[in-house]
């Protein structure tokens, strides 16, 4: 599995991570959502479930469902702000088209 997080993006998850001490490590996947048909899920996880790939990202653990894996395969994780917005940004080589507002993405 070929994941990358950026400086930013480790930073932001590990000090997710230090607040809850118990997590198993981040979970990246996807879900089917919005009008594009896939959106991304960053969250902690509690367990590493049997259909996970638990892999260690310049020491950060992350966290894979089994069918995610080939739709991040590739994905670059970067973490950026923009005023007082702030938010993860997904480069997926995997992606041929998002929606107008970039909540979803498409593949294929």
């Amino acid at each position: 599995m070929s994941i990358t997080i950026t400086p930013a993006a480790n930073e932001r998850m590990r000090h997710f991570l230090a607040g809850t001490p118990t997590a198993a490590g981040v979970r990246f996947g996807v879900r089917r959502s919005g009008c594009s048909g896939f959106a991304y899920v960053v969250d902690l996880a509690d367990a590493v479930g049997a259909s996970d790939r638990l892999v260690e990202v310049d020491g950060l653990p992350l966290i894979v469902d089994d069918k995610s894996l080939a739709l991040v395969e590739g994905t670059v994780i970067d973490f950026q702000r923009q005023g007082l917005n702030a938010s993860f940004v997904f480069h997926n080589p995997n992606a041929t088209g998002e929606c107008g507002c970039g909540e979803s993405f498409t593949v294929g």
